[in-house]
């Protein structure tokens, strides 16, 4: 996710924290120790209450990471490699590289993390039985621990996509009918209902008084109802790119350009004249680099004249794809790597190019003309 800082990585998966969490974590700070403490505890001194409070929020953290270790564990283990799980606004996020290919394998790696949570909320428990924090700071800190992570689970429980239980629901629709996309268009419409509920009960709060409590539910019902009408199209996508291959989209008459000519004739003669933003770099018919737009920005207009294209182009390796592949693992790659335009290439020689505009082209078609 961008805007996110890496800060540990453990079991071979990347540990992120996105600025946004910062933000969250000073509110939750601030919000126990002046508000739920002094609450549930009175007497204590201001201090007492702002370490107990660090260290819940600390424990928070702890507790959401399980939750997302949870799901990143299993899914590893079910074949669904995992990049890396970055923690932000609303909680965490496993970043898995691939979507789930087997509803039995998405109801596993979906129930996994609620489980986590009830299974930490069950170990704080046991703590408080055992006596040891019997009263104070610890007490309090352990009893917030169990509420807490038992609200983890009941949150992401309900069946509302994406949450977690929306994946459980998911799952069981896709085994049922073998259909993804109707499984998800359910499960999302669901979580969209959840998602104003969220929204509605969050401008009551806000009528009622409880002003913060209300702002806070209705982004919880905003990001939830977004979240599911994102995952909706994105599936759609998915269906789309099942049978399309990228010589179905791909520029077959790229522009092209010599690694020799400078880079005056490139704006003029390429950017300028064909109203395009990247150019091939070949020798041959054989791919050598390529040079785009943000390429040349680096440069000052009169450096153009006496600067060569092969200095400022990315040279090989590129991210490249065949005519053959399967446009699902070239938007994939497009994704992944922040990429506008992919050389389509054959045994190393140019023979076209996809570019982002051309499949944004090919989707907004497709749904006009109401395919399926």
């Amino acid at each position: 996710m961008k805007g996110s800082l890496r800060i540990a990585r453990i079991a071979g998966i990347d540990i992120g924290i996105h600025y946004t969490w910062i933000i969250i974590f000073f509110l939750i700070v601030w919000s126990l120790a002046a508000g739920y403490l002094p609450a549930e505890y009175p007497g204590w001194e201001d201090l007492v209450y702002w370490a107990t409070a660090v260290g819940a929020a600390l424990l928070l953290f702890v507790s959401v990471l399980i939750h997302e270790m949870a799901h990143s564990l299993v899914a590893r283990s079910r074949g669904v490699p995992v990049k890396s799980i970055t923690l932000f606004l609303l909680g965490g996020m496993s970043n898995l590289e691939s979507e789930p290919e087997k509803p039995g394998v998405e109801f596993a790696i979906a129930i996994a993390g609620p489980l986590a949570s009830v299974a930490l909320a069950g170990l704080f428990w046991a703590l408080a039985l055992t006596g040891l924090a019997a009263d104070g700071p610890a007490k309090a800190t352990i009893v917030y621990m169990i509420e807490i992570n038992i609200l983890l689970a009941a949150f992401n429980i309900l069946p509302g996509f994406p949450l977690d239980g929306g994946r459980v629901l998911r799952a069981i629709i896709w085994g049922a009918t073998s259909d993804l996309r109707k499984a998800t268009n359910i499960a999302a419409a669901i979580g969209q209902v959840f998602g104003w509920i969220m929204i509605a009960g969050g401008v009551f709060w806000v009528l009622t008084g409880n002003i913060m409590g209300g702002v806070w539910l209705v982004f919880i019902g905003w990001f939830l109802n977004s979240a599911a009408e994102s995952s909706r199209k994105e599936v759609e996508l998915r269906a789309i790119w099942l049978n399309v291959r990228v010589m179905s989209i791909m520029n077959d008459r790229p522009e092209t350009i010599d690694s020799n000519s400078n880079v005056e004739s490139l704006v003029n003669d390429i950017y300028i004249k064909k109203g395009t933003r990247a150019a091939a770099v070949v020798e041959e018919g054989r791919l050598l680099g390529i040079v785009t737009l943000a390429d040349i920005k680096k440069l000052t207009p009169g450096e153009w004249q006496t600067t060569p294209v092969s200095s400022v182009m990315t040279p090989q390796p590129l991210k490249t794809v065949t005519p053959g592949d399967n446009m699902k693992a070239a938007v994939h790659l497009m994704a992944e790597n922040g990429l506008n335009q992919l050389p389509v290439v054959v045994e190393e020689r140019l023979v076209g190019m996809l570019n982002r505009a051309d499949i944004i082209k090919y989707v907004q078609v497709h749904h006009e003309l109401g395919k399926r």
